[in-house]
């Protein structure tokens, strides 16, 4: 144990001379004593090629493999939801859609000083923003990459939800939250929405692109979270 910091245990910046336990990392805004509950063990020393000793802060295993569980999962997980027919909207009876649709809802609230226009499309909108919101705090606050590529995930995740519902507005048959469908006339954000825009007659075509990007943005999320993870543990192993 010591009471001074070699190097931070959230960026990985390294301290010449150390910095006292009790202060802020000047790269991540940390504070040390509230990072860890006790300060930072070192399992060896390493010297570089400048002849410098640099302390190796140790690998902590619980973490390292959750967030390899937490791939597995969201990889796992997302190869299910991809597979589901967004031509029939089959998304509509999954896990997922239940999580997102009270955050749908509450779009159309946030937008609705902004318009009607703005009101609708507030519901697909918010869905996809917030975890990309949140992600951007996530590594632009916490520097936690992983953190934000699970948010990533979450995004595509909600433009899968959403692609059924642009695919269906050519020619509604989802039963929508109300208990009806488009076609008799209710409330459907994106036949509102593709009609003012003057492409309804292309729905099914921007379907299709909202669900093969809602898989490329999973893919991508989850190749970034597994890159971090084999830097990190690259990153020890060079220790």
């Amino acid at each position: 144990m010591t009471s001074a910091i070699h190097r931070c245990p959230k960026c990985g910046a390294y301290f010449n001379p150390p910095r006292d336990a009790t202060s802020e990392c000047p790269h991540c805004g940390i504070w040390f004593h509230k990072w860890a509950p006790e300060p930072v063990a070192f399992e060896e020393i390493r010297v570089d090629e400048a002849g410098v000793q640099e302390p190796v802060a140790a690998v902590d295993p619980i973490t390292f493999y959750g967030r390899l569980a937490g791939i597995a999962f969201v990889a796992i997980w997302g190869i299910q939801l991809a597979a589901l027919d967004y031509r029939v909207g089959e998304m509509g009876g999954s896990f997922m859609h239940n999580i997102l649709l009270p955050i749908h809802e509450a779009g159309h609230v946030f937008f609705m000083p902004l318009g009607e226009f703005m009101a609708i499309l507030g519901g697909s909108l918010f869905q996809v923003a917030l975890p990309l919101g949140i992600g951007i705090a996530f590594l632009w606050k916490q520097r936690e990459p992983f953190g934000a590529a699970m948010m990533l995930w979450w995004a595509g995740a909600s433009l899968l939800d959403l692609s059924p519902y642009i695919w269906d507005s050519l020619n509604p048959q989802l039963t929508l939250l109300g208990g009806h469908t488009g076609a008799d006339g209710g409330p459907h954000d994106w036949i509102y929405l593709l009609g003012r825009l003057g492409i309804l007659h292309r729905a099914h075509g921007w379907g299709v692109v909202v669900h093969h990007l809602g898989v490329l943005v999973m893919a991508a999320a989850i190749a970034w979270a597994g890159w971090y993870c084999w830097r990190t543990w690259r990153e020890r192993e060079k220790a």
